[in-house]
């Protein structure tokens, strides 16, 4: 190549160059006021908190015991309710164990009026949606319709809750389909240490065990036992109505009226659940499993949800483990150490009580290492307060994020069922900023203080146990 095509070259990659660093700056000046402007989205999203979210929740206590709340919601024409019911797996016998999420389960599978399908299509026909599903403090049964298919909508949901037929075909279908689940679920290393854990906690209360049961006590229930749970425990006394979308409170009573009238039976509903008996000890599990990640749980004993040191926790495990990639369990045993792809902690609160929980996945060499970094992180937020920056993420994230929960009217009507349920009042949703906002670092490292326990804790490890060799102060 000749000097002045040389020159020639040089000044052309120049130019080129010149032509990419102005586009490079042009995207980052692009990407920088894009970040801004969602940040002052956000801003302004959380600054109207209380306006835009603050909802209008009409109460009352109806003649059978019924408790209904109503929200009315104009702007779109759909209804959307959600039921819960206090017949949860709290209720049920242990030799029955899964009894009360079958109960749920087969409400849509037939009824004294229509069969399955028949549920089935009328509720497809319209768009709509009918269902119920069991959990642990209650059951919740769920509609959404459009506000025109209103009366359809309130057909099914009253049949499916007050007249289900329970047919012998479809509960062996159910029994069938769940037992199944849970034989396919036995090679889930995350599933496995999540039910030793549970039941390492909890014992022999219903919190301890499976929602679904287990394969031999779902073969003991019979079509007799749906009846008799369903007759002591589906009453309106025990249940919530949550009703939110396109109507207003003197037409949901008029319906209520025209298909739930006879919903005045009396049941079970003073008996009180099983108390939770909670020992504090070290205990550890280990499952032999040919795996390269040895799953891990570490924790214990948790608080229930109407504890008042529940929003401080909150905040102590969002700086913990509960806030992603700025938690100190993420930053030290992920970025630093690079154990984990993923690591969280969390409080799981119910009615009666609750559990802490650390989760994470590691190789099963550094099991050991992972499992003492833990505790190293938990003796930390133990002995020394938070920082102002760590306090002031938690509490930002944790009132920002709030109306996520309380976005659709879905949402809205369970949240309601459950804020209900657990006595958090009817002015919840107003105080709940003013109730994180209000956690100090003191706070803090008061109830970690408390609430976690470095010494007498349930150590899961779900692993290869020769490769992961767990060492004896684990055990």
């Amino acid at each position: 190549m000749t000097n002045e095509k040389l020159i020639k070259e040089v000044r052309s990659r120049k130019s080129e160059d010149k032509k990419l660093r102005r586009w490079e700056a042009k995207l980052n000046f692009s990407i920088s006021q894009l970040l801004v402007i969602l940040f002052l989205l956000f801003t302004v999203h959380c600054s109207l908190f209380t306006a835009a979210y603050a909802l209008d929740v009409k109460r009352q206590v109806l003649k059978n015991g019924l408790t209904l709340l109503v929200v009315e919601r104009h702007n779109v024409p759909v209804v959307r309710v959600s039921v819960g019911i206090k017949a949860g797996n709290l209720y049920e016998p242990a030799d029955k164990a899964g009894l009360a999420s079958l109960t749920a389960g087969l409400l849509t599978e037939g009824t004294t009026n229509r069969t399955a399908r028949q549920i089935s299509e009328e509720i497809d026909f319209v768009g709509g949606s009918v269902g119920a599903s069991g959990g642990g403090d209650f059951i919740t049964a769920s509609l959404s319709v459009l506000k025109k298919d209103i009366d359809l909508g309130f057909d099914l949901l009253s049949d499916i809750i007050l007249n289900p037929s329970f047919p012998e075909v479809e509960i062996q279908k159910k029994k069938e389909r769940i037992k199944g689940g849970l034989r396919s679920q036995e090679d889930d290393p995350g599933y496995i240490s999540s039910r030793e854990f549970k039941k390492a906690v909890f014992g022999e209360h219903p919190y301890g065990r499976l929602i679904t049961g287990t394969v031999e006590t779902i073969d003991s229930i019979t079509r007799d036992d749906l009846v008799d749970f369903h007759a002591g425990y589906y009453v309106p006394e025990n249940s919530v109505m949550a009703v939110v979308g396109d109507i207003t409170n003197e037409e949901i009573e008029q319906l209520i009226q025209k298909y739930l009238n006879s919903w005045n039976r009396a049941g079970h509903s003073g008996v009180s659940p099983q108390k939770i008996n909670i020992t504090k000890e070290r205990k550890t599990i280990t499952i032999d499993k040919d795996l390269t990640q040895a799953n891990i749980i570490l924790g214990h004993a948790g608080v229930s949800r109407d504890n008042p040191d529940y929003y401080a926790v909150s905040v102590m495990n969002y700086i913990l483990g509960g806030g992603g990639f700025s938690s100190r369990l993420m930053q030290n045993i992920r970025d630093n150490k690079g154990l984990v792809y993923d690591i969280r902690s969390y409080f799981g609160a119910d009615r009666y009580g609750g559990t802490f929980q650390t989760e994470l996945q590691t190789k099963n060499e550094s099991a050991n290492i992972a499992i003492e970094e833990v505790l190293k992180e938990i003796n930390m937020i133990r002995s020394t307060p938070v920082t102002d920056e760590e306090l002031s993420d938690a509490r930002s994230f944790l009132t920002g994020s709030f109306p996520m929960r309380i976005e659709t009217g879905a949402r809205i009507a369970g949240f309601l069922v459950a804020v209900e349920y657990y006595g958090l009042g009817s002015d919840y949703i107003d105080n709940y900023p003013q109730y994180i906002n209000s956690v100090t670092r003191e706070d803090v490292l008061r109830v970690a203080k408390k609430y976690l326990d470095p010494e007498n804790y349930v150590l899961v490890v779900v692993a290869d146990q020769e490769k992961a060799q767990l060492r004896d102060e684990f055990k």
